[in-house]
C-alpha cells in the first residue's frame, strides 16, 4: 500500500491532551532515544492483564474494550467528539472521568460498540447501521456533517488498553509509518483529484465522491506470561487498517468488493453498515514496557530532528562561550584599570561605565509595571522549570492523558507566592509606594489577559460545537482556582516582600540625574533590542518547529530530555545576550538599563510571533475564518508566557551583573 499522500504533513497525535494552546503532546518517557525505553512502571500506570473467555480470574480479564476519543483535523483547529458525528454509538456508553488537562483540550474519552474477547477471532461482525433519507431534515443534516468531515480529513483517534490503535502503512524508501490515527474517509474532487486518503485505493477514482471507511481489519499483538510471573497476557500493539467495503445485504456480511460510495448529491436513501474484523498475534520480543517504541521509530525524519538539534546545541554553547570569553576578559581589565587610579589627573581622564556609578540604580520609568512583569515571569519560570523536569524524568507519561496540562495549571495556582514576593521586593527597590495597586495588579493583569483570550477563543468553539469548548462548571471551577487559590497567595507573597528590606545597592544614587551623550545607532535603545532577541530565538527555532508540528498539525512530540537542554541553554543565551548589551550601553555612557535588559531577551518573543506566522501560512492547510481566529489567539497567549519568561531571566542575569561590577569597583 502506498502513502496516503504528504505523510510529512499528516502525522496524526496519539490521543493524549498534554501541552498548552492545543497542546497534545504523546510523551514517550521522555529523553530516551527512539528504539530505547525505561523498564519500569511508572505510578499509577500498571499493566493489565488478559486471559480467554473462561479463565478469567481477579488479576486477569478477557474482555478487551475499544475506547473512542475526539476527532481531530490539521486542516481545522476545531476538534470534535466521536458523538457529534453519526457514528456506531455504544448502548451502555461510559465515559473514564477526565482529569484538567483533558477538558482543557477537549479530550472526550468514550466507550464504542467495538468490544472483543481475548484471543477470539472475528470476521466481519456488524456494529451497527446507519440510513439517511433525503426528505428527513435531521439525517440530511448528519450526513452533510460526516462529508464535511471526510473533506476536511478528520480522523479517529481509538484506544485500545490505554494506547493508541495505530494505522501502519508504507511511506518512501521503504519505511512504515504508525499513525495514531485513521481517517473517517476521503473524498474525489469534481475534477478528479484524490485528496488524502483516496490515494491508497484506485478504486478511489469516481468525480465528486466521497468514500468512507466502514470497515477497519484490527490486529491486537500481545505478549504472553510463559515464562514470567504474571497471568495470562499483556497487549502490545493494536493496529488497524481502514477498508471501504458496499455491502449489500445485512444479514449476509461478506466483506469484499466494491468500496462505499457516498455520492456527492444526495438524491436517494442511503444505507451505511459498519463492521470490523479482529485477530490476535503472540510476539514475545516486545515488552510492556516499550511497546511505545514502534510508532516513534516509525516517525519520518527522526535522525534529520536529531541531527539539528545537535547541531543549534553546538553551535549556541560556541557562542555562548565566544560571549562569555570577550566579556570576562574586558572586564576584568576594566576594573583593574579603574582600581589602580590613584591620581585626582587620571580620575578626570575616566571613560565608561565607572563614569554612571551615581545613576546606575536610579528607578526606572514605571517601574510598576516592571515589577509586576518580573512577579509573573518568576511564576512562569518556576512552572515551567518543575513541568520540564518532571517530564524528562517520565512521570508526564502518555498513557497518563492530560498529565503535562494538569501539573502546569496546578503549579501555576500554587506558585502564587514567589509572583507576589519578587514583584514586592523589586516595587519597593524601585522605591514605588503604591503598594496596593502592586499586589492587586501582580495577581490580576496577565492571567486577566489570558483568561479573557482564553474566553474568547472557548466562545468561538462552543458557538462552533467544538469538543474543545470548556463546560461552564470547569470554566468556574479555574476562576475559583485563580481567584481562590491563586491570588490569596499571591497576597501573601507581597507580604513578605513588603515587610523586607528594599535590595541594597553596592553605589549611591546622585541628587541630580546625569546628563546622557548622544549615542550612536547601536547603542540606541531599538536596535539594541531588536539585535538581543536574535541569539536566544536561534537556539530554540528547530525545536519550535517540531512543537509547532505537536500543536497543529497533530505530530508526536516525545524529546523532553532534549527540550529541557534547550530550555537550559536559552536560558544561558538570553542572561549572556543581555549582559553583553547592557554592558555596550553602560560603556556608552547610558545608564537607563533596567527597561531595556527586560525587552532585550523578552524580544524574542516577537521573533516566535513572526515564526508563528509564516508557519501559519507556509506549512498549516488550516481553513476557515473560526480556525483561523483560533491559533492566532492561542498564539498571543503562548508570546504573552514566552514575553515575561524571557523578559525575567534577562533582567535578572543583568540586574546581578551590574551589581557585582559595581561592587568591585572603589568608588569615592
Amino acid at each position: 500500500m502506498s502513502s496516503p499522500g504528504n505523510h510529512g504533513r499528516r502525522l496524526h497525535r496519539a490521543p493524549s491532551g498534554i501541552g498548552m494552546g492545543r497542546l497534545l503532546l504523546v510523551v514517550l518517557l521522555a529523553g530516551a532515544a527512539p528504539g530505547g525505553s525505561w523498564a519500569f512502571y511508572l505510578p499509577g500506570l500498571a499493566p493489565v492483564s488478559f486471559c480467554e473467555a473462561g479463565k478469567e480470574t481477579s488479576n486477569c480479564k478477557s474482555l478487551i474494550e475499544l475506547f473512542v476519543n475526539r476527532l481531530d483535523s490539521v486542516e481545522s483547529v476545531l476538534p470534535y467528539e466521536y458523538d457529534a458525528f453519526d457514528f456506531c454509538q455504544d448502548s451502555e456508553e461510559k465515559r473514564p472521568s477526565e482529569n484538567l488537562g483533558q477538558v482543557l483540550f477537549g479530550e472526550r474519552i468514550a466507550s464504542s460498540p467495538y468490544k472483543f474477547a481475548f484471543n477470539h477471532e472475528q470476521t466481519c461482525v456488524k456494529a451497527c447501521t446507519k440510513s439517511y433519507d433525503p426528505r428527513n431534515e435531521n439525517e440530511k443534516k448528519k450526513l452533510a456533517f460526516l462529508k464535511k468531515g471526510m473533506q476536511l480529513n478528520y480522523q479517529h483517534h481509538w484506544i485500545i488498553d490505554n494506547m493508541p490503535v495505530t494505522w501502519c502503512y508504507d511511506v518512501e524508501d521503504g519505511q512504515k509509518y504508525c499513525n495514531p490515527g485513521f481517517p473517517i474517509g476521503c473524498f474525489v474532487t469534481p475534477s478528479g483529484r484524490a485528496k488524502d486518503a483516496c490515494n491508497i485505493n484506485s478504486e478511489f477514482n469516481k468525480k465528486n465522491t466521497f468514500y468512507l471507511f466502514n470497515h477497519v481489519d484490527i490486529t491486537i499483538t500481545y505478549h504472553s506470561a510463559k515464562d514470567e510471573n504474571w497471568p495470562g497476557a499483556r497487549l502490545v500493539t493494536a493496529r488497524l487498517e481502514p477498508k471501504s467495503y458496499k455491502h449489500t445485504d445485512e444479514d449476509q456480511l461478506s466483506c469484499e468488493g466494491s468500496p462505499m460510495e457516498i455520492p456527492g448529491e444526495f438524491t436517494k436513501k442511503l444505507k451505511l453498515i459498519y463492521t470490523y474484523s479482529v485477530k490476535f498475534e503472540e510476539n514475545s520480543n516486545i515488552k510492556w514496557a516499550s511497546r511505545w517504541d514502534y510508532i516513534l521509530e516509525s516517525m519520518p525524519h527522526t535522525n534529520i530532528q536529531w541531527f539539528s538539534i545537535m547541531n543549534s546545541l553546538v553551535i549556541v554553547l560556541f557562542l555562548s562561550g565566544m560571549v562569555a570569553m570577550i566579556l570576562l576578559r574586558t572586564l576584568h581589565k576594566d576594573i583593574a584599570r579603574y582600581n589602580q587610579i590613584d591620581s585626582s589627573e587620571d580620575a578626570q581622564e575616566e571613560f565608561g561605565w565607572k563614569l554612571v556609578h551615581g545613576d546606575v540604580f536610579r528607578p526606572p520609568k514605571k517601574g510598576m509595571l516592571l515589577s509586576v512583569f518580573l512577579g509573573q515571569g518568576t511564576q512562569i519560570f518556576i512552572m515551567t522549570f518543575i513541568t520540564l523536569f518532571l517530564a524528562c524524568l517520565g512521570f508526564l507519561s502518555p498513557a497518563n492523558r492530560g498529565a503535562l496540562m494538569t501539573c502546569a495549571v496546578v503549579l501555576w495556582v500554587l506558585l502564587g507566592t514567589p509572583a507576589g514576593y519578587v514583584s514586592a521586593k523589586m516595587y519597593k527597590t524601585f522605591r514605588g509606594e503604591k503598594w496596593k495597586t502592586n499586589v492587586l495588579l501582580t495577581a490580576l493583569l496577565c492571567p486577566g489577559i489570558v483568561f479573557a483570550d482564553f474566553f474568547i477563543m472557548n466562545l468561538i468553539l462552543w458557538v462552533k460545537g467544538s469538543s474543545a469548548a470548556i463546560p461552564f462548571g470547569t470554566l468556574l471551577a479555574i476562576l475559583a482556582m485563580w481567584i481562590g487559590i491563586s491570588v490569596p497567595l499571591t497576597f501573601i507573597g507581597a507580604y513578605f516582600g513588603f515587610k523586607e528590606q528594599p535590595i541594597e545597592h553596592p553605589v549611591r544614587t546622585n541628587q541630580i540625574p546625569r546628563q546622557i551623550p548622544e549615542q550612536s545607532f547601536f547603542t540606541k535603545p531599538l536596535p539594541g533590542i531588536i539585535m538581543g532577541g536574535i541569539l536566544p530565538f536561534g537556539c530554540i527555532f528547530i525545536q519550535l518547529f517540531f512543537i509547532l508540528n505537536s500543536i497543529w498539525s497533530h505530530q508526536m512530540y516525545y524529546m523532553f530530555g532534549f527540550l529541557f537542554l534547550v530550555f537550559i541553554i536559552l536560558l544561558i543565551t538570553c542572561s549572556e545576550a543581555t549582559v553583553l548589551l547592557c554592558y555596550f550601553h553602560l560603556c556608552a555612557e547610558d545608564y537607563h538599563w533596567w527597561w531595556r535588559a527586560f525587552l532585550t531577551s523578552s524580544f524574542t518573543a516577537i521573533y516566535l510571533l513572526i515564526y508563528a506566522v509564516h508557519y501559519f501560512f507556509s506549512k498549516l492547510q488550516i481553513t476557515g475564518t473560526a480556525s483561523t481566529i483560533l491559533y492566532f489567539g492561542y498564539t498571543m497567549i503562548m508570546v504573552l508566557i514566552f514575553f515575561l519568561f524571557t523578559g525575567t531571566i534577562g533582567f535578572f542575569a543583568c540586574f546581578w551583573f551590574v551589581s557585582k561590577i559595581y561592587s568591585v569597583l572603589k568608588v569615592d
